[in-house]
């Protein structure tokens, strides 16, 4: 679809036309027309505070894929992130806080979300989704079962491809 334009009128009898914007500068926007970027949606940085999904910005220390639940932890004072593991290798320490969106390179920076929806995953039944036992950043629609994994809710999917995200406190089998 080709994107809309404005006709605007310079106050010299000109007119031309607008595209808008498809991210705010703060104030420096201020007067301007937002625009809808390619999913429908308004950029985050035309909301206000308190107004956006809730996410962080955390140095991933392994590759994650698009839709892996993540691991929250303290690497040598800062802030990582790795695939959160319910097997019984990982222990309570690998718990789910999150999940991202886009790939991340080991090393990189990862946009972390702790709400919303996780439209990156597939292969789900819609009902209640728990973390993988078996395969490290995924989501599974059946509990784990075996001594010292991990059973934790991370909310209800609502197709095969969509997780509403409402992560539980884990609990370690024994």
């Amino acid at each position: 679809m080709t994107a809309r334009k404005l006709l605007t009128h310079n106050g010299s009898g000109d007119m031309a036309e607008y595209g808008g914007l498809s991210a705010s500068a703060g104030a420096g926007s201020a007067g301007d027309v937002p625009v809808l970027d390619a999913t429908g949606r308004l950029d985050p940085s035309f909301m206000p505070s308190g107004v956006a999904a809730e996410n962080e910005v955390i140095a991933a220390t392994e590759a994650l894929a698009a839709g892996d639940f993540v691991n929250i932890y303290n690497n040598a004072g800062t802030p990582a992130c790795r695939k959160a593991d319910g097997s019984a290798s990982g222990g309570l320490a690998k718990c789910a806080h999150g999940y991202v969106l886009v790939a991340v390179a080991s090393g990189a920076n990862a946009t972390v979300y702790t709400d919303g929806k996780n439209n990156q995953v597939t292969g789900l039944t819609a009902g209640e989704v728990f973390l993988s036992a078996a395969t490290p950043g995924k989501a599974t629609n059946t509990a784990p079962t075996g001594t010292g994994a991990i059973v934790q809710s991370l909310g209800v999917a609502a197709s095969a491809t969509e997780i509403n995200t409402g992560f539980a406190r884990p609990i370690l089998l024994a």
